[in-house]
């Protein structure tokens, strides 16, 4: 498996970037607007085709490049299930796989921190949290209906039983880790080690964060799968 790891440095976001070293079929993860010139040449230059791109969940701290990357490649947009994007090809639901040649995706939705959230386990080895479990730490759960409870359960009873080894690509980072395990997340994690679902609510209800500087513009444009940048572009 043909694996990148991409960086976007005004939101702090990953992009992953896999693809079966055979076929040279390929999907992203969580592409972000900007980047999408960055992300074509990177596919030309490895001999690639883009078939999917894979939403983690609607986000509100940038735009996401799926819609212009469909136009441009006519790859599909994959969205979790119940996410309130009337534009995407599928709405993947929970345990459900798609197989790319020899790439193996899982979703495991994963709500709390919004209400419409999926990771993605690919190949059994390698998982990708989107904003559910970052390293060292979680996405905020005070906007998009999120819910404290509910990410806490999610994260301690269905990424948190993976096996230990599991190797965790966040959605974002802003600490400078591009990696983790399961494992270390479970030792290590100030938001989980030491919290039963009770204090991690009151924890998660007084972060007091202020709200992403692009919220304003970026969920609406990612519930129209970035078209509504294309229209203004």
């Amino acid at each position: 498996m043909l694996f990148r790891q991409l960086f976007d440095q005004d939101s702090s976001t990953y992009t992953y970037l896999i693809a079966d070293e055979n076929t040279r079929a390929a999907i992203l993860i969580d592409p972000v607007w900007e980047q999408v010139e960055r992300d074509l040449q990177l596919i030309k230059e490895l001999g690639l085709v883009l078939q999917y791109c894979f939403e983690s969940h609607i986000h509100a701290d940038h735009i996401t490049g799926t819609g212009k990357l469909r136009q441009l490649t006519g790859c599909l947009g994959i969205v979790p299930e119940n996410a309130p994007v009337i534009c995407a090809d599928k709405q993947i639901k929970d345990k459900e796989i798609i197989q790319l040649d020899g790439v193996v995706i899982q979703a495991i939705s994963t709500p709390g921190h919004t209400d419409s959230h999926t990771a993605y386990l690919v190949n059994h080895e390698r998982l990708f949290t989107g904003d559910s479990l970052l390293i060292r730490g979680c996405g905020r759960t005070d906007f998009q209906s999120g819910n404290a409870g509910t990410l806490f359960d999610v994260v301690t009873q269905k990424l948190f039983t993976l096996p230990d080894k599991t190797l965790v690509y966040p959605g974002h980072d802003y600490q400078g880790f591009t990696v983790s395990t399961i494992g270390e997340e479970k030792q290590h994690n100030p938001r989980f080690k030491g919290h039963n679902r009770d204090s991690f609510i009151q924890l998660m209800s007084n972060l007091n964060l202020p709200n992403p500087k692009k919220m304003m513009a970026a969920v609406p444009a990612n519930e129209s799968c970035g078209n509504a940048v294309l229209v203004n572009n």
